[in-house]
């Protein structure tokens, strides 16, 4: 059965999407100041002007890390501290392992060549690699986090303005 008439497009909107983001709704606007990206500070597209209790710039850091509610999140506050040190400790187990592992290696030659040779080179090749990858998890796992604080906080704000009816509509 197949049926010779062609499939009917979906219905048009009133107006086209740009006339649309353009044009404001003159309650929403008195409650909210226009976002502007080029003066958000974290580059999240999270507007940091909106009040409210979800809006915890105000917030020192010592009353966000005791603050028994979770509510205020410091985990992007510090997510360049812990990669920083995460970096440091990388490094500091990346010269450890890369001369131990020279040093075996040289040990290694006056009992048996073709194994000092063997780790030198696997040493050499192996530990740079390691640590590269290891950085590379270091870094997607601050992010991985960073990203989930970061939908908490969008999410609150968007729970925020639909309890309200203060955002765009």
């Amino acid at each position: 059965m197949s049926d010779t008439n062609p499939p009917t497009p979906p219905p048009l909107p009133a107006q086209p999407a740009d006339v649309a983001a353009r044009t404001t709704d003159p309650v929403g606007a008195a409650s909210t100041p226009a976002y502007d990206p080029a003066t958000d500070p974290d580059n999240t597209g999270v507007p940091t002007s909106l009040k409210g209790e979800a809006d915890d710039i105000g917030r020192g850091f010592f009353r966000a890390l005791f603050d028994l509610s979770f509510r205020t999140f410091i985990t992007r506050r510090l997510a360049s501290i812990f990669y920083l040190v995460g970096l440091i400790a990388i490094a500091i187990g990346f010269i450890v392992y890369f001369v131990s592992g020279l040093v075996s290696g040289i040990n290694a030659l006056f009992f048996n060549v073709g194994a000092g040779v063997s780790l030198i080179i696997a040493t050499l090749i192996l530990v740079p690699i390691a640590t590269f990858l290891v950085i590379v998890l270091l870094r997607f796992l601050i992010e991985a986090v960073v990203a989930l604080i970061a939908i908490a906080e969008n999410t609150e704000r968007t729970a925020e303005h639909t309890r309200t009816g203060s955002g765009p509509h």
